[in-house]
C-alpha cells in the first residue's frame, strides 16, 4: 500500500473508532504531519487529504481513494480495524490505542506507527 493510502485510512480509522474530529495524523516512519478535513461516520465518510489534494470518500466500509483511483475496503470490530487495498492488492490490519494507531501492511509485511 502506498504510504499516503494507508495514512488516509489509518486516519479514517481512527476517527471511527475514537470519534473525534482530528484534522492531521504524524506517521512515525516518515516523521511527518498529514492534514485531512471532512466528516467521518458509520453511515459515510468523505474527507480531503491536502498533502495528495483528493477526496477519499464512501461508507465506512468501502471507500474510494480519488487520487488514486481505486477502493479501499475497512473492517472495524472494537480497537480494531483491517481491510484490502486494491490498489496494491493487498491486506492491511492495524489497533488503535487512544491516540496511538498501528497498522500492519501485508504487503510491505511491516508494521506501521501514527498518532492522531
Amino acid at each position: 500500500m502506498e504510504s499516503h493510502t494507508r495514512r488516509a485510512i489509518a486516519y479514517i480509522a481512527g476517527r471511527l473508532i475514537n470519534g473525534g474530529s482530528g484534522s492531521s495524523i504524524y506517521d512515525y516512519s516518515e516523521s511527518r504531519y498529514d492534514t485531512f478535513g471532512g466528516n467521518v461516520s458509520e453511515a459515510s465518510v468523505s474527507v480531503f487529504d491536502y498533502e495528495q489534494s483528493c477526496y477519499v470518500s464512501g461508507s465506512s466500509t468501502n471507500l474510494f481513494h480519488y487520487g488514486d483511483g481505486h477502493y479501499v475496503t475497512l473492517r472495524v470490530a472494537g480497537t480494531k480495524f483491517s481491510g484490502f487495498d486494491y490498489g496494491s492488492s493487498n491486506h492491511f490490519s492495524g489497533t488503535v490505542n487512544g491516540r496511538s494507531l498501528s497498522v500492519y501492511d501485508y504487503g510491505t509485511s511491516s508494521y506501521y506507527q501514527y498518532s492522531i
